[in-house]
């Protein structure tokens, strides 16, 4: 079992930035991947960014402007939101992924509202 509490949700004018934090605890050590996704009413949770072993993957419409990065040794993941849009506005969800031998798990945070917002 993992547990994820995230922080660092606000609101925030358009251009803007925000930093998203996520402390992972319980079986960390089956953790091989974390990152962010977002979900707005109505719409599907989307990937935001994600990041495993040296390699990352960004969506595109966020590309250039966030940035994950990891620090395994407080087992937490960070992102840091630059030029936010108010199309950037959801709840912001943390995930990470496990793997043991009896397959692979995702575990989820609680979420962070980000608005961003004239």
């Amino acid at each position: 079992q993992v547990q994820l509490v995230e922080s660092g949700g606000g609101t925030v004018q358009p251009g803007g930035s925000l930093r998203l934090s996520c402390a992972a605890s319980g079986s960390t050590s089956d953790i091989f991947r974390m990152g962010w996704y977002r979900q707005v009413p109505g719409k599907q949770r989307e990937l935001v960014a994600t990041t495993r072993d040296e390699s990352t993957e960004y969506a595109d419409s966020v590309k250039g402007r966030f940035t994950i990065s990891r620090d395994n040794a407080k087992n937490s993941v960070i992102l840091q939101m630059n030029t936010l849009k108010p199309e950037d506005t959801a709840v912001y969800y943390c995930n990470a992924a496990t793997r043991s031998w009896s397959g692979i798990y995702d575990y989820w945070g609680q979420g962070t509202q980000v608005t961003v917002a004239s």
